[in-house]
């Protein structure tokens, strides 16, 4: 399974583009910082991910700012270039008041 659940913060925003088919796409770049359990003991977590939107998410992340907040959904494969991994957003529920991560 690769489900994703990414509370994060917009840093980085690149231009609304279009892919062959004509749907609109757009690459940001999130960053996440929170504290978890792990093994009984509380973790500081900090990351930053490469993600991408298609169609009417595209649009709707657009919108946002960077330094906005939401809670990003979605699943994980390589990045265009084939070096490292990129989030593929599926969903977002913007200004979220938390942080957390769960990945699955």
């Amino acid at each position: 399974m690769n489900i994703v659940q990414l509370s994060g913060q917009i840093v980085e925003r690149g231009p609304l583009r279009y892919t062959p088919a004509g749907l609109p796409a757009l690459d940001v770049r999130l960053a996440h910082t929170s504290s978890v359990q792990h093994e009984g003991e509380a973790r500081q977590v900090s990351l930053e991910i490469h993600a991408t939107a298609m169609g009417g998410l595209a649009r709707q992340l657009e919108a946002m700012a960077v330094g906005d907040t939401a809670l990003f959904e979605g699943f994980l494969a390589k990045q265009r270039n084939g070096r490292g991994v990129m989030l593929h957003i599926q969903s977002l529920t913007p200004a979220l008041a938390s942080s957390a991560v769960a990945i699955a």
